[in-house]
């Protein structure tokens, strides 16, 4: 099975799950409820985002049921704002602070090394990092393959991240295509990543995508090309990072302006 086909079934079943709990909060028959009864059921939920993916699947099953005449009553209801959480991200001094932690004297310290640059450096998404092949690099370039959605992009990798994977390369002789591997050879797991990144930086793998875009923002980079180098669909999804380039202009400001 695909991904995609794979997603498919999740969300499927996602909305199966929310209309069955409708139907039993109601105790009415789904083609029968009205505005009202579905605004109480959605009141009983506090999260936001909870709310929205209930509201989702509720307002594509009732257009469904409008477009072929199954209700009366047209019920969409718009979804609840949900603020923005500002993405958490370290400074490069941070981060090569927690990388001198790192005892490169033996293979995983090698590897930890290794793969803590390579995801600042690159902006991967842990689970497109896990998925890297020997073959996926070239000269200084990555390509990723298995990104979020399928789309594949191509993005350059600093000297020092390079110079970190060649080090671990070149003492790892394991019978693997794959980058990041184990002790035993098998490929690193998602979970282990993970333990890798807190244990230095304290921090989860995806605290180092941020801090990859915050550092091109903060430097002057455009926004499209940021997009670009992250893999995302909708310059919207980036522009999370503009309040960063901001707060950096905040802080020059008190910094060295004599009337700060």
């Amino acid at each position: 099975m695909s991904v995609t086909k794979a997603l498919d079934t999740l969300t499927v079943s996602s909305y199966l799950g929310d209309l069955k709990q409708l139907e039993l909060f109601t105790q009415k028959i789904l083609t029968k409820l009205d505005t009202t009864d579905v605004l109480k059921f959605l009141a009983t939920f506090e999260n936001k985002r909870t709310l929205n993916r209930k509201l989702s699947s509720i307002n594509t099953f009732f257009h469904f049921c409008h477009i072929q005449s199954f209700t009366h009553e047209k019920i969409k209801i718009p979804m609840a704002k949900v603020p923005k959480n500002l993405p958490k991200y370290l400074s490069p001094q941070e981060i090569m602070c927690g990388l001198e932690l790192i005892d490169k004297s033996t293979l995983m310290g090698l590897r930890d090394h290794a793969l803590i640059l390579f995801l600042y450096a690159s902006g991967c998404r842990i689970s497109e990092a896990l998925s890297v092949q020997r073959s996926d690099i070239l000269e200084g370039w990555l390509k990723i393959r298995f990104a979020k959605g399928e789309k594949e992009r191509v993005v350059p990798l600093a000297p020092v991240a390079t110079e970190a994977l060649d080090a671990y390369l070149q003492k790892q002789d394991m019978a693997s295509s794959y980058l990041w591997l184990n002790y035993r050879g098998e490929v690193l797991s998602r979970i282990s990543a993970y333990k890798i990144v807190k244990k230095y930086l304290g921090v989860s793998p995806h605290v180092l995508r941020h801090s990859f875009a915050s550092s091109l923002i903060i430097g002057g980079a455009d926004l499209r090309v940021v997009q670009e180098l992250l893999g995302h669909s909708s310059l919207e999804t980036t522009q999370i990072y503009t309040h960063i380039q901001k707060q950096n202009l905040q802080d020059t400001m008190q910094s060295f302006h004599p009337l700060s």
